[in-house]
């Protein structure tokens, strides 16, 4: 009987502890607002990917006979426009779902090149404080003494208005934040006793660094990532609205506000449209962020 008790121990212990990602989960579905922003997300992801097939028409043909179509629910507006036209006679809302991959796009990839090379300068500047660190932290200081637009606007006025300058000017401009981050995670993880063992056990200093102190660094970053998303998309749609992001006739959220703008008063949808798609996708993904980092954070974790 006590062989018995003594079997069934170990597997009602193993039942008692939920699996990483149940209790990932757990902790973030306590956020109902963070489940909310998901669900938004996927669905803005869903369309983008899904844009050739669920949009309406191209996001470049003009239909010169409905130029400044209202949409349907108003007076003058017609069903084939659902959200009506622009000043071109092109369909907004075919214009909004494939303006969502491009301004998805280059959110997502100026957050890995913002991450990756922040990831490295991080851990350089806290293995290295005398020799690196010093240098390092007082460039990122320059740099985040300079308002974030205008640094980005400075930028793309020497590299030139695009897709990739913008880009570029996005994760630069981020930089700064990712090696700060990443520098205080990683030199509060050096004095932990399993850094030290990995040291005596003579781990070489890029098993260090990159296997055996990033993994205990990736919650904050992976929260400020989340965040920052949302901040490369309300820049990318600065630089569109100022002319220096995606060029016409892309179809690019910020873009689409900067060619609408002179249409303000007399065809609110044009303007309207567009900025409440960035409001809502920026404000889901910052809804989203706060889930992460009730799930990821030990300190704010809460009692299951």
């Amino acid at each position: 009987m006590s062989q018995t008790k003594q079997n069934a121990a170990p597997a009602d212990l193993a039942l008692s502890y939920p699996s990483p990602l149940k209790e990932f989960w757990q902790g973030f579905s306590h956020n109902k607002g963070a489940v909310a922003g998901l669900i938004f997300v996927l669905f803005i992801v869903a369309c983008a990917l899904l844009a050739p097939v669920i949009a309406p028409y191209s996001p470049i043909e003009q239909y010169r006979d409905h130029m400044l179509t209202p949409p349907a629910w108003e007076a003058g507006g017609s069903v084939q426009f659902l959200f009506g036209t622009d000043e071109l006679g092109r369909d907004i809302l075919s214009r909004l779902i494939h303006g969502a991959r491009l301004s998805l796009f280059i959110g997502l990839m100026s957050v890995l090149m913002a991450l990756i090379p922040g990831v490295v300068l991080g851990l350089l500047a806290a293995f290295f404080p005398k020799a690196l660190g010093a240098s390092i932290m007082r460039l990122m200081d320059i740099m985040m003494a300079l308002p974030s637009l205008l640094l980005a606007v400075a930028i793309m006025a020497i590299l030139g208005p695009g897709l990739t300058n913008a880009m570029i000017a996005i994760a630069t401009v981020s930089l700064p934040a990712y090696v700060r981050l990443t520098r205080a995670s990683a030199m509060t993880e050096l004095n932990r006793d399993y850094v030290v063992a990995s040291r005596v056990a003579g781990a070489g200093l890029f098993r260090l660094m990159f296997v055996t102190v990033l993994p205990n660094c990736m919650a904050p970053l992976i929260v400020h990532a989340t965040m920052s998303f949302s901040s490369a998309i309300l820049e990318i749609a600065a630089l569109g609205f100022l002319g220096l992001g995606v060029q016409p006739p892309t179809a690019e959220w910020g873009t689409m506000l900067a060619s609408a703008r002179d249409y303000i008063e007399s065809a609110w949808w044009v303007v309207t449209l567009p900025g409440l798609t960035i409001l809502l996708s920026v404000l889901a993904i910052n809804l989203m962020g706060d889930g992460l980092r009730d799930a990821l954070d030990p300190k704010l974790k809460r009692a299951a």
